[in-house]
């Protein structure tokens, strides 16, 4: 099969891209559609189901065209995880638009869990905190704000999901409701430890059993396509998240290494192997991966805001035009302008939670311009990384875990082609960050599945040979100097907590 080619499916937030691979990992075509974002309310993220689906189909058959597609040996999923869907059984139709990972119409909900004392529960079960992010609170707010929702779910007429089970659905024609282990553990009902849906956490969020999808390994026999939808019956055989699915893409195999992806948000992973380190600092436990039935785990850092303060700066203030000016105006900005933004759109994420915090810029004088405040911009990504990378060290110091994270950071995701936003990164951390020579390890990762499934391409534990290194940054700023910075943001983050009323 050394002939053979794999697809990767990666639906995100703002975009859905298929790209061909060939057996060696090598990508021979990519196709991309813009996904449109829909806000109701202050705070709220929807997506229509219909436009996921739409360009799913569109980029699969435009990286497919010239292609016999009996050559392709699996597809693999990878999607914005958390954001959730429900769907008509019969019809596959949702029934309301799809709920965005970044959505906060539940934070009412997830503070009353937390006061009634359900956090310990969540968190001994999931590794997660009661929070809007995940996807329980979102499923009860849809059978709750659908009429008659609720009684056909009961009835079993109903299907929950997140993207990469709608996707899965609509592409096996309605024949397979399933997810994988690592996206079923970022829903708030999946026990992490036992590999099961928890029926006393189904009980807490009021979803009924009959909605749930079937958890598979992540590399796993998912079903084949409809022949009429690619031009042949071609196996699915691999799904994990985003932010699991790049870790793989990094080939971050052994405890300790460490993986961060920019995209609209940021997400920093560790390694920490078979043992699930229960977080004293905020972070996620999360699942990694499951392979042949065995859990590797993770500890997770959750940054709400990346590239989309960019994006605001560009949409919102009009003080850019494209992101790629970012690197050129914070390399002008005046050095003795100390401008902090706390880019707190949608709240704050780990270590901090705080779902009620709202975005604010600090230390403005009359001569601060935009260069300074794109800086700030670029600078407040890699404050809370050090934010996040130190409290993994301390959780994993504290369980005795193996691995040390923060020796080396890999990094991937749209922001960093930024030269200067990675020195800037190593500077703080004051540790070297890799850039691969593969930028799009989120794809990567789910070719990687899919070629694992086919036979292709190696287990863990193998040679890892689709990583190449592109550019490593390393540290040249004074480690007084770095810590002198990193001190002024968390003065600026202490002013933006809790500070909404």
């Amino acid at each position: 099969m050394t002939d053979a080619l794999l697809v990767a499916i990666d639906q995100g937030t703002t975009s859905t891209r298929s790209i061909l691979y060939d057996a060696g990992l090598v990508p021979r075509a990519t196709a991309q559609h813009e996904l449109p974002q829909h806000f109701p309310s202050p705070g709220w993220v929807e997506h229509e189901p219909e436009d996921i689906w739409a360009g799913t189909l569109a980029t699969l058959r435009q990286v497919l065209s010239g292609v016999d597609a009996a050559e392709v040996a699996g597809i693999g999923i990878t999607n914005q995880r958390e954001t959730t869907l429900l769907w008509d059984r019969a019809t596959g139709r949702a029934l309301h638009r799809a709920i965005v990972w970044q959505d906060r119409r539940t934070a009412e909900h997830c503070a009353r869990l937390a006061a009634e004392g359900a956090g310990d529960l969540i968190a001994a079960r999931t590794g997660l905190l009661p929070d809007p992010y995940f996807s329980a609170t979102k499923l009860a707010w849809m059978l709750d704000a659908v009429p008659g929702a609720r009684a056909a779910a009961e009835r079993g007429a109903l299907c929950f999901g997140t993207v990469d089970s709608f996707l899965l659905f609509r592409l096996t024609g309605g024949r397979v409701h399933a997810t994988d282990a690592a996206n079923a553990a970022r829903t708030l009902l999946f026990d992490i430890h036992r590999g099961a849906w928890d029926e006393e956490l189904l009980r807490l969020f009021g979803i009924p059993a009959a909605l749930l999808p079937e958890v598979r390994d992540n590399v796993s026999a998912f079903g084949t396509t409809e022949p009429a939808l690619l031009g042949a019956a071609i196996p699915v055989r691999g799904m994990a998240g985003d932010q699991q699915a790049a870790m793989m893409g990094q080939a971050c195999f052994a405890p300790g290494m460490v993986k961060s992806t920019y995209g609209t948000g940021c997400f920093a992973l560790v390694n920490t192997g078979a043992v699930a380190v229960a977080s004293r600092n905020r972070l996620l436990t999360t699942i990694a991966w499951q392979l042949e039935g065995r859990r590797a785990y993770a500890l997770e850092g959750a940054i709400f805001t990346a590239g989309a303060a960019l994006q605001w700066l560009r949409d919102g203030l009009g003080i850019i035009s494209h992101a790629s000016e970012a690197d050129g105006l914070a390399r002008a900005a005046d050095p003795a302008q100390s401008v902090h933004l706390v880019p707190a759109f949608t709240g704050l994420g780990a270590p901090h939670w705080d779902a009620a915090a709202r975005a604010a810029i600090f230390g403005l004088t009359r001569g601060t311009g935009r260069a300074e405040i794109v800086r700030a911009a670029l600078e407040s990504v890699a404050f809370q990384t050090r934010d996040l990378i130190e409290a993994m060290e301390a959780d994993m110091a504290a369980a005795g875990a193996s691995g040390a994270p923060g020796r080396v950071l890999r990094v991937d995701g749209g922001m960093v082609a930024s030269d200067w936003t990675m020195h800037f990164l190593s500077d703080l951390l004051g540790a070297p960050v890799d850039r691969p020579a593969v930028m799009e390890t989120t794809a990567l990762g789910a070719a990687w599945l899919a070629g694992v499934g086919a036979g292709l391409t190696a287990p863990p534990g193998g040679t890892a040979s689709h990583w190449r290194l592109d550019r490593r940054f390393q540290p040249v700023m004074e480690r007084a100097e770095a810590d002198r910075r990193q001190a002024g943001w968390r003065d600026a983050l202490r002013r933006t907590l809790g500070a909404a009323p």
